[in-house]
């Protein structure tokens, strides 16, 4: 399954290299959602709220209403994946909320799991240098995503890996890692970061792999 990325920063929709360096901004919002409702799933990031400056809290609102979104950028409560999901997310991604002073929060994620329930839980392990970096990906843990997988097992429906190092810019993703993510997980695992063309996402769905593509789309290499 492809899902198109949607990222938010200051109002608009953006697509950022390596999550630092804006590379492209629209404010053709409703474009994008006429093209995007054939999916079953789009993903949804608030990249100002990811990273504390601010947030894009109506966009939000008003794109999950269109769209089957699963939504994530900053949600670091339980509360706030509620207040997502009464704004119809139909799923909530935690990162950061899941590492706690540098160690895997199982407290939370159990707690998260039993309030919200694993089917709404998606969890983020996206790495840099094959660390998980956390709190719009400024700061790298020295956690593995497989670690985290393995620890947070019982608690979500779905592994969100991003590939940071490949992250827009279009070079692909290493589909070595990805497979051995596959390997140790039975939960849905999506990959993201430099995914570019319809083969590579038919490699990783022969994996069993979905995959979230944004800057591959906007660009027009893959036709959404």
């Amino acid at each position: 399954m492809l899902i198109p990325s949607i990222d938010l920063m200051g109002g608009k929709i953006v697509q950022l290299v390596q999550g630092s360096r804006k590379a492209l901004e629209f404010d053709n919002f409703q474009e994008w959602v006429d093209r995007f409702a054939k999916y079953p799933l789009v993903q949804l990031i608030d990249l100002d709220a990811a990273t504390g400056r601010g947030d894009n809290r109506d966009l939000v609102r008003d794109l999950s209403r269109q769209l089957p979104c699963q939504v994530g950028g900053g949600i670091r409560s339980i509360n706030a994946a509620r207040a997502a999901l009464d704004s119809g997310a139909r799923r909530v991604i935690f990162g950061s909320a899941l590492i706690s002073n540098g160690a895997i929060d199982q407290a939370f994620a159990s707690e998260a799991a039993i309030q919200i329930g694993p089917e709404k839980l998606v969890f983020a392990a996206d790495c840099r240098g094959g660390h998980v970096a956390i709190k719009g990906w400024r700061e790298t843990t020295g956690i593995a995503a497989l670690e985290m997988m393995h620890a947070l097992e019982p608690f979500c429906s779905a592994y969100l890996y991003t590939h940071i190092d490949t992250e827009g810019l279009l070079q692909g993703i290493p589909l070595d890692v990805v497979r051995t993510l596959r390997g140790g997980t039975s939960r849905q695992l999506i990959a993201a970061g430099g995914i570019r063309s319809k083969e590579e996402v038919a490699e990783l769905d022969a994996m069993g792999v979905d995959t979230v593509v944004g800057m591959a789309i906007y660009q027009g290499l893959l036709q959404a």
